[in-house]
């Protein structure tokens, strides 16, 4: 059982590194929060209970430059000092940056903390292991803090048209890729290039370059034939389905119940559950009244939910938060609703008759291949 702790836990990559390690039943996550930075007993706790430590925490913008680096150099102090006074030597793990070789005071807290961690490391015998991380997107980032992705997706989803500053080419990393990442490091199954004994560097590769322009367009299209239509791009390329993934975790909570364009004549009804431009499964089921069905979540899955016979309840929750969305979806009025990535969801026949519903996920189910988790709504 290895212990880890992520500073940074609840922050974007740590939400995503915290949640993957958690369907891991050989790790156990030593529980991290932002105010241990200043309760000095509370940091040499949590330090001296890491097998291994993600230093994650970190400032990425301030209007003053000069905060972030006194900030992030900071943090890093603190880190090893706790260290030192427990006499704790784990395998920490530092999120570094490309722009470490830049002439930024961001990029300069970057190289200093690295360069800290090391001295530490070489006198102490732990163990420092720096990750210099490319520009990284994927759900639930900050808009105007984390990504320009993040800030596109947001303004596509709120009425808002986002502007480009410099069309430049990107290296970018999905952040379940990044993920993958600092997991290889953790199980020590990464090629590291050795510096000393205790220090070692790595240089995560991106896994893809687009100019932004070009990520624009994409995004433009998934808001005018996703939001307004509810088609279904071509999911097939890997950083296009990272995209498309990124984008509907900003779609408005009050985007659903879609309702359906239902045909009529005097042989009664024609509708399109879905129109999509990828492959996919599509599925049907029927609940009798008062049961759930599901109650679990995907990584990477797109799935729609379609109502057309009864009264259903679907419920959302993402993974790690409280708070609860209810739709309310009646077969009179045939309407769906699109699972978000890492929330756990769902249906319950609140009617007094059965309840049909179909189903239509991207990816055909695989038990070698799965990214299907139970947990309760």
């Amino acid at each position: 059982m290895v212990k880890i702790g992520i500073t940074g836990q609840a922050g974007f990559v740590g939400y995503h590194l915290y949640n993957t390690l958690s369907l891991d039943d050989t790790v156990a996550i030593i529980d991290f929060k932002r105010a241990f930075f200043e309760e000095n007993e509370a940091l040499k706790a949590f330090v001296a209970s890491c097998d291994v430590i993600v230093h994650l925490a970190a400032m990425n913008r301030d209007e003053n430059p000069e905060v972030i680096y006194d900030t992030n150099v900071g943090l890093v102090s603190k880190l090893i000092k706790a260290c030192e006074e427990t006499n704790s030597n784990p395998h920490i793990i530092f999120s570094s940056s490309t722009q470490e070789s830049q002439d930024n005071l961001y990029g300069k807290s970057k190289k200093e903390g690295k360069a800290l961690f090391e001295k530490w490391a070489t006198t102490s015998k732990g163990k420092i292991t720096s990750l210099t991380i490319p520009n990284v997107f994927g759900a639930f980032g900050k808009p105007n803090y984390n990504s320009f992705i993040a800030t596109f997706c947001h303004k596509l989803t709120h009425g808002e048209e986002p502007n480009i500053i410099n069309d430049s080419e990107v290296k970018l990393i999905y952040v379940n890729e990044l993920v993958s990442e600092f997991i290889g490091v953790i199980r020590e199954n990464t090629k590291t290039n050795k510096v000393n004994p205790y220090t070692f560097e790595y240089l995560v590769p991106y896994t893809s370059s687009k100019k932004v322009s070009e990520i624009l367009s994409l995004l433009k299209s998934y808001r005018d034939n996703y939001l307004m239509n509810g088609e279904f791009p071509s999911l097939e390329d890997p950083f296009e389905k990272a995209l498309f993934n990124t984008y509907r975790c900003y779609v408005p909570d009050n985007h659903y119940p879609v309702s359906f364009q239902k045909h009529t004549d005097n042989r009664g009804a024609f509708v399109e559950i879905a129109r999509t431009n990828t492959s996919g499964q599509f599925s049907f089921s029927t609940t009798v009244p008062g049961i759930t069905r599901g109650n679990h979540f995907h990584t990477r899955k797109a799935e729609r939910f379609a109502v057309i016979g009864g009264k259903a309840l679907i419920q959302l929750r993402k993974i790690g938060t409280n708070k609860v969305i209810d739709y309310y979806l009646d077969g009179e009025n045939p309407s769906y609703v699109d699972m978000p990535i890492w929330h756990t969801h769902n249906i319950k026949n609140i009617g007094d008759t059965e309840l049909i519903t179909l189903f239509w996920i991207n990816e055909p189910y695989n038990p070698e291949n799965a990214d299907t988790y139970f947990e309760n709504v």
